[in-house]
């Protein structure tokens, strides 16, 4: 149980940092934040995935 609020709290954390890197960022620290933010939305895909199966 905890498990999937971790993974739905990377993926809200994601999708704020993903708008915050499109509308206010610009250059090196757009990409740098929106990589790590799709990272951080992959981990959180696949913990829930994980939730989802077991």
């Amino acid at each position: 149980m905890w498990i999937s609020f971790i993974a739905m709290g990377l993926m809200i954390a994601a999708a704020l940092l993903i708008m915050l890197s499109r509308c206010k960022l610009k250059g090196i620290f757009r990409f740098a934040l929106s990589f790590f933010s799709y990272f951080i939305f992959i981990i959180g895909g696949l913990l829930m995935l994980l939730v989802m199966i077991t």
